[in-house]
């Protein structure tokens, strides 16, 4: 079979079991991928193709499949540590480190037959400043960040799924500017054992892949939880939530989502429009970069103290600034947090999801900046699950996504709306 790389995770694990092609075989069409995109797209940070095939030989010699995932290759965003490949967060100053052993989420993959195929560019420790990764749709444009390896992994076909982590967007955002499924599950559902904090109460490990099952499958191995892959009865009920930012999204950005809920709507969803209280309004500029900078200051401590030239301006600002803030107002924001996540069930009342403004717009041309993150953290410091859906495409070609989020621990029903709207608004 030819292009095994364009298989979905779940077909590939599927056809290794019925044992039409191998795990060699696969990881070889990848690495041709790799080969071949590489030189534009620049989405690994390492790759060792002795290492991978290494993986899929051992694993075609097992008599039978070791678990769920079996010959599935994945993408390991690069503030995530391997024993076996550096984790080097995007940053000289971690050139060539080697961790004591895997991250827990990476050793569950691998317990479950994964290949761990390479470590995807992160921006410089998952923050703003980008990595050399291009768009995989037109590379003088931005993937997004800061996974923006993984998401440009994924979408270029060189790996099916691929890890991610995000604070404030850095799922969602590139999983739209790329054209792929990104999946924030509810926070801390994901082990994060093993990664390279930034702020800790909002960091999440986070899926990109190409299908919605295919998130679910490798979400099923870290939880040790089987996949449901529910399917909905009846039309969901939805929420349509343009969020106080909606003056600040571009026209295609409001387009797609309410094209997003006008088709829906015709196709059996009811609608439902959702305006949160004033006091939601304070989330994604003043709560959410309180967090982010008190937290990210501490966390990157020993960083700042020892090399702090090698440390970019903008990040160094943000570091500078938590550092100077008082412990009063990062505990103020931490309490706002506290109440709006209180507050939003009642959003959620007779509503299975939300549809809402994923991205301002298309990717940002040029990959000094990695684009506007508020769409996204603003339901990030809610802790929900939520999903960035490669619906519709702008005037430059380039994808834009709609988000879709439902109520903490409720991502089983994230999926399974996920899934219907996919299937009546189709990929872009």
């Amino acid at each position: 079979m030819a292009d095994l790389n364009k298989l979905s995770a779940t077909d590939i694990a599927r056809g290794i079991a019925a044992k039409k092609f191998t795990a060699e075989a696969v990881v070889r069409d990848c690495l041709d991928r790799i080969a071949a995109r590489e030189p534009t797209v620049h989405a690994f940070a390492t790759i060792d193709p002795d290492y991978a095939l290494m993986q899929a030989r051992a694993l075609d010699r097992m008599p039978s499949s070791r678990g769920a995932l079996h010959g599935v290759p994945i993408g390991v965003k690069d503030i995530i540590d391997t024993e076996h490949l550096p984790t080097e967060m995007g940053s000289p100053i971690y050139k060539g480190h080697r961790s004591a052993g895997d991250a827990a989420c990476v050793a569950l993959a691998r317990m479950a037959g994964a290949v761990i195929l390479g470590k995807t560019v992160t921006a410089e420790f998952a923050g703003m400043f980008p990595g050399p990764t291009a768009n995989p749709h037109n590379p003088a444009h931005t993937p997004g960040g800061s996974s923006s390896g993984s998401a440009a992994a994924v979408a270029d076909f060189m790996v099916p799924v691929a890890y991610g982590t995000q604070t404030g967007g850095s799922v969602l955002r590139p999983a739209s500017y790329c054209g792929c499924v990104g999946y924030k599950p509810t926070f801390n559902l994901i082990n994060r054992h093993g990664i390279k904090f930034a702020a800790e109460t909002l960091d999440t490990i986070g899926l990109l892949a190409r299908t919605v099952d295919d998130a679910e499958l490798v979400t099923s191995v870290l939880i040790n939880k089987p996949p449901s892959y529910l399917r909905l009865d009846a039309p969901p009920r939805l929420g349509l939530c343009r969020t106080p930012l909606w003056d600040t999204a571009d026209d295609i950005t409001k387009h797609a989502v309410e094209d997003a809920a006008r088709r829906l709507a015709a196709a059996g969803a009811s609608v439902k429009e959702i305006v949160l209280p004033a006091e939601f309004e304070k989330l994604y500029y003043t709560a959410r970069e309180t967090i982010n900078n008190y937290e990210r200051s501490k966390s990157m401590a020993a960083d700042w103290q020892h090399h702090p030239d090698k440390i970019s301006k903008v990040l160094g600002d943000r570091v500078r600034q938590g550092f100077a803030m008082k412990h009063e107002d990062y505990v103020a924001a931490l309490q706002l947090a506290d109440r709006c996540r209180a507050r939003i069930d009642e959003a959620y009342d007779g509503i299975d999801a939300i549809i809402s403004p994923c991205v301002k717009g298309e990717a940002l041309k040029g990959l000094s900046h990695t684009g506007e993150p508020a769409f996204q953290q603003f339901w990030t410091v809610l802790n929900g699950p939520a999903m960035s859906l490669p619906t519709h495409t702008g005037p430059q070609g380039l994808p834009v996504g709609i988000q879709l989020v439902a109520p903490r621990y409720r991502d089983d029903q994230l999926f399974a709306c996920a899934r219907w709207v996919m299937a009546k608004l189709g990929p872009a």
